[in-house]
Parts: structure tokens; C-alpha cells; sequence
């Protein structure tokens, strides 16, 4: 890379130039680089403003480790929205990975695709016909080595660079789980990734030998000694640097200096809220916002930052006071040394696991024509924060829904890049989220008032019998609702016929800026119904392809379950499970 200096002012800004300049070394940053630099001639800068990911850093590798890193401002942006309205007035708390790996790093390591449907969504939009489930499919098996899943399910990856393994869920509150559901009137599913995602199953996660494998360590650090890659971490990027509307590089902040680079193509792969901050600071955005805030306007596009959509969701716990032992002693400090020395010996034992081991998917009611609802199931009762409920044994459901009709934004407060911008989700705003979240909670009970779950004696002591009614149901979750941390579409693609799209889904070209390419989970017209890491990734693949102008992997149309079109519950040849004979796992 070619490096000099310039005086500019009283100041030295040392300028090199690359090819290209990654800004965000995530989820999608740590693909877009790794992809683009297959190509020996083409040379990556990558620009992460968090810290390295070292291995000695057991709270990044440890899986259980990962209640640690949010909230410490080491590892966490620390993000919180502006008050919410129909939140009475709380402000919600947003962690984002502040190391290389980005939030990768730092989630609970469960990796969902989201439903068919989803992409099929995508590609209804005008100019989207190439987002669908079959053109996203070849991109998702492409990164995945899917250890879990059947050798020759032709849905699943069995070579790409990130491995996940599945469940293993094969505890007894696990099975009492399973069984809890079929007796409510649910069924299993082999695969949430798989033909059904409708059901509930042990979950795949991003979990190899033990340690969590984030974006970074499947994709970047494998390919370090390449010489036309560089990644600089604490690098933090200011503002895109432009000719007229043509992106020509960057300006950043690394090791006390200010710098630039200059490339022929700009990646921001800075995630939902980064993102678009960065694009608004550099005149990017609304004309008027822009304007009122003293910016230079390079480009009017009114959909920067707009359209931000997200999961809300909440814990119901529950007691266990027969038969069942769960997880929660493990929260007792006494233990921590012993279990950290066989995971630092062996890389196993209980904290070799993230124990948001399955969960599964339904629809609220009949009318949903697929998923609507998200569950997660820990067998242990504790806050993200590490505070732990006052019970010997104890679980919990992580539920939300899925397709808030709700919107909210990411507008800068300033042209200052360190001031933090402001973020309004609008939870609750409407009355389908009002209407889905009375339906969540009550299917969430639904499910474990069952037979199975009193033999082992569960009692939920939050938010307990006193909250029944629709608003007492809606009260609760004002006060105690937290994001599940899936902000995404705040630069979506689309059209140029849409104001709000900000992204040419071709190309992954910002409209009307030459030079510059996003690609982070804020190009998602729509949010998917899962976690998504996942979807991420899938963007970070595709974009790859198209940002280095390679012909997209062609499309791949497979067979996958419609609610009410009478299709089999499993695919041809899968076997039929009940909790009976279900041993998850046991495929491996």
C-alpha cells in the first residue's frame, strides 16, 4: 500500500491508497473483506473502531462468557434510544460490538436464517426479484459448514468458512420441553434452517470446538498472512471523503493521528445505526436535517437513517421445584473458577455453551401465513446483565414478535462523529404490535401450562399471576420489554422510485454516489423473523459478489413448508419425531 504525508494546516494527515476501504470490521465487514481479497490483485483496507478480538480475551471466546462484554464499555457501544413513547418514557438500552467481529463478538451465538417468506418478501419489492429465498440460498450455504444437519439436505452448507453446531438440548428440562410443546399442540421441527422452520427444535449456533466463532475468526483471521489485506482496529472512521458525488476515499482517527485513505470503491459495513451516522456526517441524508445542522449536502437521500425496525421481546420465568435440575447453579461465582479452568483446559463443560440451546417458531394465530413469533428457551433465570433470579432452579422464554409494523430512525445529532446519534425505535406504536404482543405472551404461556411442566413443578414468578388482562399484559411489557438487538433497514434497498431506499440492490451502489457500497444489515427492506447475524453474513456474501462485479451465484429452488397448503410435515426421507423417539443431536 502506497503511504505519504500531506501538510494540511498545522497538521501532518498521513494519506495512503487501496483499492478498496471496508469501514466496519463485523458481520458483513469481515465477509466483504475476506471475499474481495480472494482476488490476489485487489487490496483491502479494513477499518474497525472497536478493539482486537483477542484469543486471551476469554469474555469475546468463552460462549458463556458473553453477559459480560454488554454493558462494558471495552466491548459495548453502550447505545440507548431516546425515550419511547409508548414505553412510558424509558429509554432502552442497545448494546453493539465495540471489538473487530462487531456485535458478532459479543451475541448469544444463535444463528437463524429467518423463514423463506422473508426473502420471498424481499422480492416482491420493485427491483428485489433477485433478494428472494432461491437467489439468497446458494449465499447462506456458501458460509456455513452446518455440522448438525443432514449431510445431504440440499438447504444446508457443508464447506463454508463458519462452522455451527447444533443443540445439543439433550438435558432432561430440554426434553421436558419438547414434550411440553406437542401436549400444548405445537410441533417439532428437524431443522429451523432447514424445509420447516414452523416448530421447535435444538437451535444451530455459531459454536466450534467450544468457543464462539464469530465473524472475525471465520473469516478474517484465517486469511491475515494474505498481503493484500490489512485490518486496523481503534481505527475510527470520521467521514467519507467525496469529489463532487464521487466517494474517494476516507478520513479516520488511528493512534492519535488523523489519517486518510484513499480507494477506488468505499464499503460501509459499519451496521444500522454506524452507518447511517457516518453518511449523514458526511452529507449524506435528508437535505433539510442535513442542512439545519450546518452539513454540506453531498447527496439528498431522505431514507438514510429512516425505516429502522428491530425485535422487542421479553422474559417469562419460571421456577422448577421437582424432577428437573436446570442450569442456574452454574450462576453461583463459587463455581466459576473450576467451570473457567476445564473450559480453558478442555473447551468444555457448562461454559462451553452460550445454553440458548433450542427454542422454535410459531404463528400467534391462524391468519399468520408463517411465523410470527420467536422463542428461545434458557434453562437457567437470569438477565442479559448477569442478574440472576432467587431460585435454586429455574428457565426462562425469551418471546417477541417478529413483524412489527412499528418504524423508528437514526438521525445525527451533530456533524460530530463521537456524539452518539439519536435512536427511536417506536415500540408499541401501533395497534398490530399492541395486538401481537397480548398473543405472544399468552402463547408463551400456553406452551408450558401443560402436563409435562407440572411434573417438574414450573411456576412462573415473572411476571406472575397478576398479570392476566390485555393492558396488564401491555403494562409488563413497557416496563420490563428489552431489544432482542436486531437493528436493521435503515439504509434499505430498493428502487431509485422510492424515496426511501437508499441502496441499488444490484449493485449494492449507494443511489446516486459513485464509489460507495453499503453492505451491513441496514440494506434489509424488511426485518427477517429470527436473529440476524445470520441474514447479515447471507447480505456480506451476495454483496461481495457485486461489489467486486463477479456474476451472482445462480438461483437454487427448493422445496420448503407453507402453513395451510398441505404439505408434509417433514421432507421426503426426513424422519417423523416425537418426544418420544426426538434425541437431538443424536444425527451427529
Amino acid at each position: 500500500m502506497g503511504f505519504f504525508k500531506r501538510k494540511k494546516g498545522n497538521k501532518n494527515v498521513t494519506d495512503e491508497v487501496s483499492d478498496v476501504v471496508v469501514v466496519g470490521g463485523g458481520s458483513a465487514g469481515s465477509v466483504i473483506a475476506a471475499r474481495l481479497t480472494e482476488d490476489p490483485d485487489t487490496r483491502v483496507v479494513v477499518l474497525e473502531a472497536g478493539r482486537e478480538d483477542s484469543l486471551w480475551d476469554l469474555f469475546i471466546h468463552m460462549p458463556s462468557a458473553f453477559s459480560f462484554p454488554i454493558g462494558a464499555k471495552n466491548y459495548d457501544w453502550m447505545y440507548e434510544s431516546e425515550p419511547e413513547p409508548e414505553m412510558n418514557g424509558r429509554r432502552v438500552y442497545h448494546a453493539r460490538g465495540k471489538v473487530l467481529g462487531g456485535s458478532s463478538s459479543i451475541n448469544g451465538m444463535i444463528f437463524q436464517r429467518g423463514n423463506p417468506m422473508d426473502y420471498e418478501k424481499w422480492g416482491k419489492n420493485p427491483g428485489m426479484e433477485h433478494w428472494d429465498f432461491a437467489h439468497c440460498l446458494p449465499y447462506f450455504k456458501k458460509m456455513e459448514t452446518a455440522a448438525g444437519s443432514e449431510k445431504n439436505d440440499p438447504r444446508r452448507g457443508h464447506d463454508g468458512p463458519l462452522f455451527l453446531s447444533r443443540g445439543p438440548a439433550v438435558s432432561p428440562l430440554f426434553q421436558t420441553l419438547f414434550k411440553s410443546v406437542q401436549q400444548a399442540g405445537y410441533k417439532l421441527t428437524n431443522d429451523v434452517n432447514g424445509y420447516r422452520q414452523e416448530g421447535f427444535a435444538p437451535f444451530d449456533r455459531n459454536i466450534k470446538h467450544g468457543s464462539r466463532q464469530s465473524a472475525a475468526r471465520a473469516y478474517l483471521h484465517p486469511n491475515m498472512d494474505r498481503d493484500n489485506l490489512e485490518v486496523r482496529t481503534r481505527a475510527m472512521t470520521t467521514k467519507v471523503l467525496f469529489e463532487g458525488t464521487k466517494a474517494v476515499g476516507v478520513e479516520y482517527e488511528w493512534k492519535g493521528q488523523k489519517r486518510r485513505i484513499f480507494a477506488d470503491k468505499v464499503v460501509l459495513s459499519a451496521g444500522a445505526i454506524n452507518t447511517p451516522q457516518l453518511l449523514q456526517v458526511s452529507g449524506v441524508g435528508n437535505r433539510e436535517h442535513l442542512e439545519s445542522l450546518g452539513i454540506d449536502v453531498v447527496k439528498h437521500l431522505p431514507g438514510v437513517g429512516e425505516n429502522l425496525q428491530d425485535h422487542l421481546e421479553v422474559y417469562i420465568q419460571y421456577e422448577t421445584t421437582k424432577s428437573v435440575d436446570s442450569s442456574q447453579p452454574y450462576l453461583d461465582k463459587w463455581r466459576w473458577p473450576l467451570m473457567g479452568l476445564q473450559w480453558l483446559t478442555t473447551k468444555r463443560g457448562p461454559v462451553a455453551t452460550s445454553h440458548f440451546e433450542a427454542g422454535g417458531f410459531v404463528r400467534s394465530n391462524d391468519d399468520e401465513p408463517y411465523p410470527n413469533l420467536m422463542f428461545h428457551f434458557l434453562p437457567l433465570a437470569v438477565r442479559y446483565d448477569g442478574q440472576k433470579a432467587d431460585v435454586k432452579h429455574g428457565f426462562q422464554w425469551h418471546v417477541g414478535p417478529m413483524f412489527s409494523d412499528t418504524k423508528g430512525y437514526v438521525r445525527i445529532k451533530s456533524a460530530d462523529i463521537h456524539e452518539k446519534p439519536a435512536i427511536l425505535f417506536n415500540y408499541l406504536r401501533t395497534d398490530q404490535d399492541r395486538r401481537e404482543w397480548v398473543e405472544a405472551v399468552r402463547v408463551a404461556r400456553q406452551l408450558l401450562d401443560t402436563e409435562a411442566m407440572a411434573e417438574i413443578g414450573a411456576q412462573e414468578f415473572s411476571p406472575g399471576n397478576d398479570v392476566q388482562t390485555d393492558e396488564e399484559i401491555l403494562e409488563w411489557v413497557r416496563n420490563d420489554g428489552e431489544t432482542a438487538l436486531h437493528p436493521s433497514c435503515t439504509t434499505k434497498m430498493g428502487t431509485q422510485d422510492d424515496e426511501m431506499a437508499v441502496v441499488d440492490p444490484e449493485t449494492m451502489q449507494v443511489w446516486g454516489v459513485d464509489g460507495l457500497y453499503i453492505a451491513d444489515a441496514g440494506v434489509f427492506p424488511s426485518v427477517p423473523n429470527g436473529n440476524i447475524y445470520a441474514p447479515t453474513m447471507m447480505v456480506g456474501e451476495k454483496a461481495a459478489d457485486l461489489i467486486a462485479g463477479k456474476k451472482p451465484l445462480p438461483a437454487e429452488n427448493h422445496v420448503w413448508y407453507k402453513a395451510g397448503e398441505g404439505m408434509p410435515l417433514y421432507a421426503e426421507g426426513e424422519p417423523v419425531r416425537d418426544h418420544k423417539n426426538f434425541i437431538p443431536g443424536a444425527e451427529r
